[in-house]
């Protein structure tokens, strides 16, 4: 069995540790620290979510907000510390982009601060019209709440 063959991928919800997915949220991400673990649950319940396992232990997970005809939102991908460097995020990613539910979008979005090169691999790029979009960022609206769990 080779190194790839000890991962597997799986958007069953039922595989999901939660737990594990609130933590690195709320302490190791940029993005979304101190996020509640009830916001986590209701983010999950409401995407497409592809968990990354060694064994029955889960080291990655990624989030698809979608309609899956014309829209998706890429969110929350990370891989734990202990288990990068070895090509994971990549093979995650390329499990997400192959998903039925995902292929023939006219927009698929994602923001990140540090791993353009990763997602440049799978299409991804700056908006060709910036103008056009919009957003309303409140990137510490976690921080005036107490992390739950």
């Amino acid at each position: 069995m080779s190194a790839a063959d000890d991962y597997r991928i799986s958007t069953d919800p039922a595989l999901l540790d939660v737990g594990l997915i609130h933590r690195f949220l709320s302490r190791d991400s940029y993005w979304a620290q101190n996020i509640p673990l009830s916001v986590v649950q209701r983010s999950i319940a409401q995407s497409l979510c592809f968990g990354m396992y060694e064994a029955e232990r889960q080291i990655g997970f990624a989030r698809v907000v979608t309609d899956a005809a014309t829209f998706a939102y890429l969110a929350d991908v990370f891989i734990v510390p202990s288990h990068r460097q070895r090509g994971l995020a990549k093979r995650l990613m390329a499990a997400v982009m192959a998903h039925p539910d995902l292929r023939g979008l006219r927009r698929f979005m994602l923001a990140t601060r540090d791993a353009h090169a990763l997602y440049g691999q799978f299409g991804f790029a700056p908006p060709q019209n910036p103008q056009v979009l919009m957003e309303r960022h409140e990137p510490q609206i976690y921080q005036a709440q107490p992390t739950e769990g």
